[in-house]
């Protein structure tokens, strides 16, 4: 951080790698070890969305067949899509954002091309925003040799999901209802807590969404983005080395809160644009 007299101290948090940043600039405000590489889960979601959303409307209906629900990881988070059920692309997109359903993503790959297929585009869409931590070896995030991001990179990936409205609508739902068997739906709750307030979690004031992850092996992952007024912020924190489960939550919170404090009363310390590829002549 390159603070002016006066700003406030940067909150002492316990996450491997984080940055703060403005979503309007780029400017990134604040950082730690951006760009050490680390497992993302299911913050890598975002990327999946950015390559794969534009492309499949959400009012296209598809009936899931047995092969799309093949090689889902053990003790994946999943939202309930059933072999058989027709579903719109809305319903599965809600599955992703809020449920973190690595089923839903086996889907929406399925359409797009395949799960390779899905792997090597958002790779493609990664480098070309200037992401150049990331390695994507499983569309949905799930703990796989050599998969890794880094926060800069998701804060990239979160900045750009916020200017498709898509995106941006989907990541800040709190609830929905998913279909269910035989006529009948049943309510999900976006697992990203600063949004709901669940579990104890206090909502933060005007976060407008993103994504939450956990595995064993990347611990918990967030990137988050709140609006006060004319500003938009995006934090990244990866994986906390202290306090429980909630704990990303908090860290995100402090980092949110010297952000708005601290906009427009610091020197820059990188752009979220710094290494995007430059058009060719």
């Amino acid at each position: 951080v390159r603070p002016h007299p006066g700003v406030p101290r940067v909150p002492e948090v316990s996450a491997l790698s984080w940055v703060v940043a403005d979503a309007r600039s780029g400017e990134v405000l604040a950082a730690h070890d951006a760009h050490r590489r680390l497992p993302p889960a299911s913050t890598l979601k975002t990327l999946f969305a950015l390559t794969v959303l534009p492309g499949l409307p959400g009012g296209l209906r598809h009936t899931v067949g047995a092969d799309e629900l093949a090689g889902i990881g053990p003790g994946s988070s999943l939202v309930g899509v059933a072999e058989g059920q027709t579903y719109q692309v809305a319903d599965l997109w809600r599955g992703v954002f809020l449920n973190s359903g690595n089923d839903a993503v086996h889907v929406l790959a399925g359409l797009s091309g395949g799960w390779s297929a899905t792997a090597a585009r958002m790779q493609a869409k990664a480098r070309a925003l200037g992401a150049r931590d990331t390695h994507v070896r499983s569309p949905d995030g799930y703990d796989t040799p050599g998969q890794v991001s880094s926060a800069y990179d998701l804060a990239v990936f979160g900045r750009a999901g916020l200017r498709n409205a898509d995106f941006a609508r989907y990541c800040g739902t709190a609830e929905a209802q998913f279909p269910g068997r035989g006529g009948w739906s049943y309510g999900i709750r976006n697992t990203n807590r600063l949004l709901t307030g669940a579990d104890g979690v206090e909502p933060y004031d005007g976060l407008i969404g993103i994504k939450n992850g956990y595995t064993s092996h990347a611990g918990n992952t967030l990137v988050a983005a709140a609006r006060r007024g004319d500003r938009t912020l995006v934090v990244t924190v990866m994986n906390p080395q202290s306090g429980g489960g909630f704990t990303v939550y908090e860290e995100a919170r402090a980092l949110l809160d010297w952000g708005f404090g601290a906009a427009g009363r610091v020197e820059p310390v990188g752009s979220l644009d710094a290494l995007r590829a430059r058009p060719q002549p």
